[in-house]
């Protein structure tokens, strides 16, 4: 039966925890999957934690506008008169205004 090498060596799993700086109910179950399956045992596991909603694409997608100065900020032109891309848009951007152009593009329907 494998045996990892700090376990090998005789040490406690809380001495074990203490070395690595984790829980010792972590140092069980991965004792507890090398012990069962080898080396292959000991990486993560498909499908722990929630499953993202949106993907990269659409994460880039929604953060990008926001990075964006808003339409309806006034900015200066050539000749130095201030106006906005968008008279009728925010001046700033608000909570709501990524939720609004994740549904304008499809991104995020809530």
């Amino acid at each position: 039966m494998p045996r990892s090498r700090f376990s090998r060596q005789g040490l406690r799993t809380s001495a074990i925890a203490a070395k690595l700086g984790c829980h010792m109910q972590t140092v069980r179950e991965r004792i507890g999957r090398f012990n069962a399956e080898g080396p292959a045992g000991l990486g993560d596991r498909p499908g722990a934690g929630r499953k993202p909603r949106i993907t990269e694409v659409g994460r880039g997608k929604l953060i990008a506008p926001a990075r964006s100065a808003p339409p309806g900020r006034p900015v200066r032109d050539e000749a130095g008169d201030p106006a906005a891309d968008e008279e009728s848009g925010p001046a700033e951007w608000t909570l709501d205004s990524p939720t609004a152009t994740a549904r304008a593009q499809g991104i995020y329907p809530l």
